[in-house]
């Protein structure tokens, strides 16, 4: 099997990326694009065998490409640094026969089975499931597109599935959930209003519901109880504030 560089885009992750690292054991490296930690992030992932970028933060999209760029291996598994791959999905990974020749017929990446963690639960229903990612490419084939901060790599052709698992602790607690609603509502806005999106009072009024509707009912996050309830009210939220901040004058106008 080609050699396989994990690369991991972190700020202020000191207490969770050295788990990270420590679950892609079959990997030839570990590269981390570090940017603004006020912690000690480089310092616990170069003490766990990463090599450590530090760098100014362009974006998620454009960082993640960053990381793919330095990896010294043509296969790429892009990581987060609050995801852990399981020991069953490290197995797998560990066991593919990857392609080797660009010209040839590929595959040229995989999609990873990613299960979310919520207040210490696993979350099986609602708009977090399933959540089929493609994570593992070929670096000639895949790219990180898409705006932020809710990039997804493209591949050209098939990208067969894997069976086990990549858990994903996301959210320390509830302040760490709010804030990053804000932060990634205030990112959609701005970068959806540089492409000449615009809001409409339909999308406040009808955007939010859909949402409930489609993870309580037809995603059936009822059945992940009240953390189920939790959740969906919370991308509602985060819904109203994206479309609301769209909707708004940019900061600093004078409209």
């Amino acid at each position: 099997m080609p050699p396989i560089s994990v690369t991991i885009i972190a700020r202020d992750e000191a207490d969770r990326i050295g788990e990270a690292i420590a679950s892609v054991g079959f990997a030839d490296e570990v590269v981390v694009v570090e940017s603004g930690s006020v912690d000690d992030t480089a310092a616990v992932a170069r003490a766990a065998g990463a090599r450590v970028i530090q760098t100014d933060w362009p974006g998620h999209t454009r960082q993640k490409r960053r990381a793919v760029a330095a990896a010294r291996n043509d296969w790429v598994l892009s990581l987060d640094a609050d995801e852990r791959v399981s020991p069953d999905l490290a197995r797998e990974l560990a066991g593919l026969s990857l392609a080797t020749d660009p010209a040839g017929p590929g595959p040229w990446g995989y999609r990873l089975p990613r299960r979310t963690w919520w207040q210490g639960a696993p979350i099986r229903h609602g708009s977090w499931s399933p959540d089929l990612r493609v994570r593992l490419f070929h670096r000639a084939h895949g790219r990180h597109e898409g705006p932020d901060p809710h990039d997804t790599v493209v591949v050209g052709g098939p990208t067969p599935a894997l069976q086990g698992l990549l858990h994903h602790h996301a959210y320390r607690d509830i302040g760490e959930h709010l804030a990053t609603i804000a932060a990634y509502s205030a990112t959609f806005a701005a970068e959806a209003r540089a492409r000449g999106q615009r809001a409409r009072w339909a999308d406040l009024l009808l955007r939010p519901p859909a949402h409930l509707v489609k993870a309580l009912v037809l995603k059936q996050g009822l059945r992940d109880g009240a953390r189920g309830l939790c959740i969906a009210g919370l991308g509602a939220a985060a819904v109203l504030l994206k479309y609301t901040l769209l909707m708004l004058p940019p900061p600093g106008s004078r409209s």
